[in-house]
C-alpha cells in the first residue's frame, strides 16, 4: 500500500505536491469513488483516475544528456526548429528534460519521467546550483563579477544574481565559471549583455550533484541509481534549510 498522491506521481503525471491538489479538487478517482483524503492509501489492485484517464505507476528512468548547440529543448516546435528529441533516441521519447538550455547553448540536460524530481529541481523556492563553463567578449573585471553577485535587473522587477570566477584573459575574450541558483530565461546571456560582454558560448556542466563528465556531445547515458541517491540527500538537504 501506498499513499495516493506517491501512486500519481509516481504514473511520471506531476509532483507530489501537484497530486495532492489535484485529490483535492476532486478530480481523481478510486474504484468508481471520488476520493479528496490526501492520506488516502492504495494497493496494486486499485484502479485510478486523474480526470477520467487510468493511470499506472512507470519505471521511473534518469538519464544525463549532453544538449549540441542547434536544438531547442522542448518535443515540438512550431516554427520547425530542430529539437532536443531528433537526437534522442526513439525509446526515450517519454523523458522529459529538467529545466530547459536555449538552442545556442550546449551542456548538461537531466532527462527523466519522474515528475516529482523534476519539481524538486525546477521549483524557484530550491536553490539548486547549475554550474556553466561561458565564453564572453572582451576582458571581464572584478568590478563586473561583482555587481553579478550584487545582482543586474535583467527585465522589469526581475533580479538576476551569479556567483562567477574568471578562469582564463585573452586579447578579446574571457572564459569564466557561473554558478547560478535561479532559473530565469536567458538569464546568464542577459547578465553578460547588461555589462557589455555578450555571449560567445554558453555549456551547463553541471545541475545540482549531476555532471556532464563521461558524456560526448550528442550523447545519453543512464545516471547511476548511487548517484540519484546523492542527488535526493542532496535536494532533502537543501529542503532543510529552506525551512529552518
Amino acid at each position: 500500500m501506498q499513499r495516493l498522491n506517491k501512486y500519481i506521481a509516481s504514473s511520471g503525471l506531476c509532483s507530489r505536491r501537484k497530486a495532492d491538489e489535484l485529490i483535492e479538487s476532486g478530480v481523481v478517482n478510486v474504484n468508481g469513488k471520488i476520493v479528496k483524503e490526501l492520506g488516502f492509501q492504495v494497493g496494486s489492485k486499485d484502479k485510478v483516475f486523474v480526470n477520467k484517464v487510468l493511470i499506472h505507476p512507470k519505471k521511473l528512468e534518469y538519464y544525463k544528456f549532453y544538449k549540441p548547440a542547434g536544438y531547442i529543448t522542448t518535443s515540438e516546435d512550431e516554427k520547425g526548429r530542430k529539437t532536443i528529441y531528433d537526437v534522442i533516441p526513439k525509446e526515450l521519447q517519454e523523458l522529459k528534460p529538467v529545466g530547459r538550455l536555449d538552442k545556442d547553448s550546449t551542456g548538461l540536460l537531466i532527462m527523466t519521467n519522474d515528475g516529482e524530481l523534476i519539481n524538486q529541481l525546477t521549483h524557484p523556492s530550491v536553490k539548486v546550483t547549475k554550474v556553466y563553463i561561458v565564453s564572453v567578449e572582451g576582458k571581464v573585471n572584478v568590478n563586473d563579477l561583482d555587481t553579478m553577485y550584487k545582482g543586474i535587473e535583467i527585465e522589469k522587477g526581475k533580479i538576476a544574481y551569479a556567483d562567477a570566477q574568471i578562469i582564463e584573459i585573452s586579447n578579446s575574450s574571457t572564459m569564466l565559471q557561473v554558478v547560478l541558483t535561479q532559473g530565469l530565461n536567458r538569464q546568464i546571456r542577459k547578465m553578460f549583455e547588461y555589462l557589455g560582454h555578450p555571449v560567445i558560448s554558453l555549456k551547463r556542466i553541471q545541475h545540482a550533484t549531476i555532471s556532464i563528465e563521461g558524456l560526448k556531445r550528442g550523447q545519453i547515458k543512464p545516471i547511476k541509481p548511487t548517484q540519484i541517491k546523492d542527488l535526493r540527500q542532496y535536494l532533502a538537504k537543501l529542503e532543510k534549510q529552506k525551512n529552518d
